[in-house]
């Protein structure tokens, strides 16, 4: 079996109420999988890892409203939102 993946996951910040415990700022796009966790806080990655997941190896959920999820960090008060897309590899 073949695991070799032609696309990576780019997260883009869309927006933050309050501020960033792990220093993130709007507009910050990092590369973001399974695997890595980029720096983002331990809450956040844990609430996203199972939407991650899905999306990585080709899922989808009903409720999403588009191919590119939108993800938010569980602090209300000092909450980010991402966005997560597939970009494909050369």
């Amino acid at each position: 079996m073949d695991n070799k993946k032609n696309f990576k996951i780019m997260a883009t910040v869309t927006d933050i109420k309050g501020n960033c415990n792990a220093g993130h700022k709007k507009g910050d796009t990092f590369e973001i999988s399974c695997y890595k966790s980029v720096g983002l806080c331990g809450f956040f990655y844990h609430n996203i890892f199972t939407t991650l997941s899905t999306y990585e190896y080709g899922g989808k959920y009903p409720w999403w409203r588009s191919e590119i999820p939108e993800l938010k960090c569980p602090d209300p008060y000092n909450q980010i939102s991402l966005k997560i897309e597939k970009v494909k590899i050369n």
